[in-house]
C-alpha cells in the first residue's frame, strides 16, 4: 500500500513538471510550425480585418400629444401653444425631431442664428440638421468609444477609434518596435487603431440575373444554328483564337464566316446561356476554395474571381472587375451561396492571404445572421511555413491549376477589347468546364451531367441544347419576376 501511494505521488510530481514545462515553453521558446505565427506580427495588422462595431440605435419615443396631457396630471401645467408677437417664419411643416409637435408649439430660440426649440419637451434642434437624423452611432468594440469618420472612399467610408487609451490600440503599441516610436511618424508604418469600413452601395440588392445588352438575334439569315455550334466547338473547346476559327471552317467546311460574326454568335450564346450555367444547382459540398487572377482589358489589368467547389471540382461563382476590392468579392460569394438557405455544417472557405475575403464573410455575417457566419481559412505563403499551410496547401494548389486551365484559354485572346467580352467569354468557358469538358478526376466524364445533354452524339449538338435549356432558364426567370 505504501509503495502504491509512493508511485501516485511521482505521478503528480511529475504531472506537475511536465505543466511547468509546457507553459515554459508557450512564453520563451518560439515555435515555427505554430499556425499563424508571421501573422502575429504588427507589420501584418494591416492585413486584418477588424470586428464588427457596437450598433446604437437612437430610438425617440416621445409623442407631444402624450406629452402634454402627462404634464397636465403631474405638475398641474397646461403647455399650449407659443403666444407669437409678430407673424412667425417658421414653416408649416416644420415639426420637432424629438416628439413631433407641430409648428405651433415650435420658436427661434436664439433669433436669425437659426435654432428652433420646442416647447413641450424643451428639445433645441436646427431645422436643416440636426443631432435626431443619426439613425445610429458607431462605436467600438472594445473602449465603447464613438468611432470617427474619417475617410471617404469610392464604395466606403473609413471609421476610426482615435480613443489614445482604447484597449486595442494599447495591445498593438506594445507590437511595436520601440526605434520606429522614436521616429517621427513612425507609427504611421502600422495598423494600431481599430477601424471599420461602412459600405456606400449595397452589394446584397444587386441583381444577379441581369442580362447583358447589345446582343444579336438567333435568325438566321445566311447561316443556321448548326454553324453557330461549330463556330463554338472549335472557339471555346478546342481553344482557337476567333480567326483561326473561320479559317478552320473554310478549310473544313468551305464556310466562308467573318471572324466578326463569329464574335457575335459566341456574345448571343453566353447571353442565353449564362442564366443556365448560373442558376443550375450544384448540389454543393461543405468546402468551397477560392482565389482571383488578373487578365488584360485594353492593356489594362483587371480580375477574375472563381469560387469553386472542392470536392466536386465545378465552379460555383465568378466574376469580372476592373478592381480588387470587396465589392466583387461579395458579388461572386453571392453567387456560388445563392442555392443556400443557410450553411452547411462544418463549412469552411478556403483563400489566400488576401483581406477582401475576411471582409466579404463579416458583411454576410451582418447581412444574414448566424445562418451565414463562416470563418476564412487562409492559406499565406508559398511554403508550408505553419501548420494551417500544411493542411489546405493541397486546396489552394487546386485553385491555382484551374487558374492556368483558364490562362491556357485566355492567352489566345492577347487580352480583350471592353469589359464586356471578357463576361461572354468567361460564361462560355465556364459552362464548357461544368457540363462539356470530359475531366480526369471525374473518369473523363463531365462535372455536372443533365440528361438532356446527354442525348446529343456530338459536340455542336450539345451546344444547341445548352442554348436551349438557357432559353427556357430564362423564361422561367421572367415569370417569375412577374409574379
Amino acid at each position: 500500500m505504501d509503495i502504491i501511494q509512493y508511485l501516485l505521488s511521482i505521478i503528480q510530481y511529475l504531472y506537475q513538471q511536465n505543466c511547468w514545462l509546457i507553459n515554459f515553453i508557450c512564453k520563451y521558446i518560439p515555435l515555427k510550425q505554430w499556425a499563424f505565427e508571421d501573422s502575429h506580427s504588427p507589420k501584418y495588422q494591416k492585413f486584418k480585418t477588424d470586428e464588427l462595431p457596437r450598433f446604437v440605435f437612437h430610438q425617440h419615443e416621445w409623442d407631444f400629444k402624450l406629452l402634454i396631457p402627462y404634464y397636465e396630471q403631474k405638475y398641474h401645467k397646461k403647455i399650449k401653444p407659443v403666444a407669437r408677437r409678430k407673424e412667425c417664419d417658421i414653416p408649416l411643416d416644420c415639426k420637432c425631431p424629438s416628439c413631433h409637435a407641430p409648428m405651433p408649439y415650435l420658436y427661434r430660440n436664439n433669433g436669425k442664428a437659426g435654432q428652433l426649440k420646442c416647447k413641450v419637451c424643451d428639445t433645441n434642434f436646427s431645422p436643416d440638421e440636426h443631432r435626431f437624423s443619426k439613425q445610429y452611432t458607431l462605436r467600438c468594440p472594445h473602449c465603447n468609444h464613438t468611432l470617427a469618420h474619417k475617410k471617404d472612399r469610392k464604395h466606403f467610408i473609413v471609421h476610426k477609434c482615435v480613443n489614445p487609451k482604447c484597449s486595442y490600440y494599447l495591445h498593438n503599441l506594445k507590437k511595436v518596435d520601440k526605434e520606429h516610436l522614436q521616429k517621427d511618424y513612425g507609427k504611421n508604418q502600422y495598423k494600431l487603431h481599430y477601424i471599420y469600413r461602412e459600405f456606400t452601395i449595397d452589394f446584397f440588392r444587386m441583381d444577379l440575373n441581369t442580362l447583358p445588352k447589345n446582343a444579336s438575334s438567333l435568325k438566321f439569315n445566311k447561316f443556321d444554328s448548326h454553324v453557330m455550334a461549330l463556330c463554338l466547338t472549335l472557339h471555346i473547346n478546342l481553344g482557337l483564337s476567333l480567326r483561326k476559327t473561320a479559317q478552320a471552317l473554310k478549310d473544313l467546311y468551305n464556310i466562308q464566316i467573318s471572324h466578326q460574326q463569329i464574335a457575335n454568335y459566341c456574345k448571343t450564346a453566353a447571353i442565353c446561356i449564362k442564366p443556365f450555367v448560373d442558376t443550375f444547382d450544384y448540389q454543393a459540398s461543405n468546402t468551397f476554395t477560392a482565389d482571383e487572377t488578373y487578365i488584360k482589358i485594353r492593356g489594362i489589368k483587371s480580375y477574375i474571381w472563381f469560387i469553386m467547389d472542392a470536392a466536386k471540382r465545378s465552379i460555383l461563382g465568378y466574376q469580372v472587375s476592373d478592381n480588387r476590392g470587396v465589392g466583387p468579392c461579395i458579388m461572386t460569394m453571392r453567387m456560388a451561396f445563392r442555392h443556400f438557405k443557410e450553411l452547411p455544417e462544418n463549412f469552411r472557405f478556403i483563400a489566400d492571404g488576401y483581406s477582401a475575403y475576411p471582409l466579404a464573410a463579416q458583411q454576410f455575417f451582418r447581412e444574414f445572421g448566424d445562418a451565414f457566419k463562416f470563418t476564412i481559412t487562409q492559406v499565406i505563403g508559398l511554403t508550408n511555413n505553419d501548420a494551417v499551410s500544411k493542411e489546405f496547401r493541397p486546396y489552394k494548389q487546386m485553385i491555382e491549376r484551374f487558374n492556368r486551365t483558364y490562362k491556357a484559354s485566355y492567352r489566345k485572346t492577347n487580352g480583350f477589347d471592353n469589359i464586356d467580352g471578357a463576361n461572354y467569354d468567361l460564361a462560355l468557358w465556364v459552362a464548357y468546364y461544368n457540363f462539356l469538358r470530359p475531366h480526369s478526376f471525374n473518369h473523363y466524364k463531365v462535372l455536372n451531367s443533365v440528361d438532356m445533354l446527354e442525348q446529343a452524339d456530338n459536340m455542336p449538338g450539345k451546344w444547341q441544347l445548352l442554348i436551349f435549356l438557357g432559353q427556357q432558364t430564362i423564361q422561367n426567370l421572367q415569370k417569375q419576376s412577374t409574379v
